[in-house]
């Protein structure tokens, strides 16, 4: 997919996402925590989880990439990819911690 085309799906499913809320506030209603508020932070933990999982993938890759190309430097790859998984992991984990901050506050 072209970089139109991903923000074009980033728009609609932040319209889909946000649509049921403008709705609601719309007509004048509230808008309870046991509705909206779990679907929200669902979708922020889904988020999360799916933007570490995409790190370290690509992570990975690049350094199976540079192992390939370079194979005496396999073991400073392999040290650096560690520690950079483990920020990714604690970022994603982060964001999951504070989603159920948000659901039990």
């Amino acid at each position: 997919m072209n970089k139109l085309a991903r923000i074009a799906v980033l728009c609609f499913v932040i319209a889909l996402v946000f649509a049921p809320a403008a709705i609601l506030a719309a007509d004048g209603a509230t808008i309870e925590k046991s509705s909206m508020g779990y679907l929200g932070i669902s979708i922020g933990a889904g988020l999360a989880a799916i933007g570490g999982g995409i790190g370290i993938g690509l992570l990975g890759a690049s350094v199976v990439d540079a192992s390939a190309r370079q194979p005496e430097m396999q073991g400073k790859l392999i040290t650096t990819m560690f520690i950079a998984a483990a920020l990714i992991e604690g970022l994603a984990l982060f964001a999951i911690v504070i989603c159920m901050l948000c659901l039990f506050m």
